[in-house]
């Protein structure tokens, strides 16, 4: 499965950033993110999920624990704008390259403003979608920021 490498997983070894990849296997339809975290054995407080949103045109990016919910609030305040919005799932794919439950916020179609909850910016490693259903990325947190631009800010309930 992990043979051929996505699109996040070209983009770290282009820059030289360590990460190891975990499978998983998805064929029981199990693929949120808390059952995700149960699978490759790691606390859910360390595996992340990765939204999009949108403020008119323009998108950002916020990367949370996948135990947690999106302020809206605090997300528009972290972006610099008024009010934001989930980005339509049906959209998701043309604006990002990614699926739903397979969106990595490493190597999208374009880079956008990129939020990480600032819980992850004390752990040693965290964990993000390799950019496909099966895989996730292990990552120090403060290389995954690097690669993204990525800002730590509060963003979640």
């Amino acid at each position: 499965m992990a043979e051929t490498k996505t699109n996040a997983m070209r983009m770290l070894d282009k820059s030289k950033i360590p990460y190891s990849v975990m499978i998983y296997a998805h064929d029981d339809g199990e693929i949120d993110g808390v059952a995700v975290a149960k699978k490759i054995g790691k606390p859910a407080e360390i595996v992340f999920k990765t939204l999009v949103a949108h403020q008119g045109a323009s998108l950002f990016v916020f990367i949370i624990p996948v135990a947690e919910e999106l302020d809206l609030k605090l997300a528009a305040k972290a972006a610099g704008v008024k009010k934001i919005e989930m980005l339509p799932v049906k959209e998701l794919q043309q604006k990002t390259g990614y699926i739903r439950e397979g969106c990595s916020p490493l190597g999208m179609k374009k880079l956008y403003p990129t939020f990480i909850d600032r819980s992850a910016k004390d752990l040693p490693t965290m964990l993000v979608s390799a950019g496909r259903i099966g895989l996730q990325l292990e990552i120090q947190p403060e290389c995954l920021a690097e690669q993204v631009s990525g800002s730590f800010v509060p963003i979640v309930v």
